[in-house]
């Protein structure tokens, strides 16, 4: 079993910056892809950033240019800087973990963390 903790979140001013940290332990194995969701109220859950094992990054086109991921493979941590942050970017964020682990693939998902845009 994957633990994943999540911390960074808060309340921001439009136009400000948060840094987003998942640290993942447990049964680890092999880790494939390490990413970050998010779940506005009343909307579904969409993708906002993902870095596979060889390093490569995808991100959601809202949040180009203003997001970036990147992973401690040492310490099996994702983080997520994000600036210039906007009121559309308030959601809760959850850390996501693929994975294999003798054979056996996984995905792991944290609690989540709010992030509140907000004058």
């Amino acid at each position: 079993q994957v633990q994943l903790v999540e911390s960074g979140g808060g309340l921001v001013q439009p136009g400000g910056s948060l840094r987003l940290s998942c640290a993942a332990s447990g049964s680890i194995g092999s880790i494939k892809s390490m990413g970050w969701y998010r779940q506005a109220p009343g909307k579904q859950r969409e993708l906002v950033a993902a870095i596979i094992s060889g390093g490569s990054t995808n991100y959601a086109d809202s949040v180009k240019g203003r997001f970036t991921i990147s992973r401690d493979n040492a310490k099996n941590t994702v983080y997520l800087q994000m600036n210039s942050l906007k009121p559309e970017d308030t959601a809760v964020y959850c850390c996501n973990v693929n994975g294999n682990y003798y054979g056996l693939g996984y995905a792991s998902w944290g609690p989540g963390t709010q992030v509140t845009v907000s004058s």
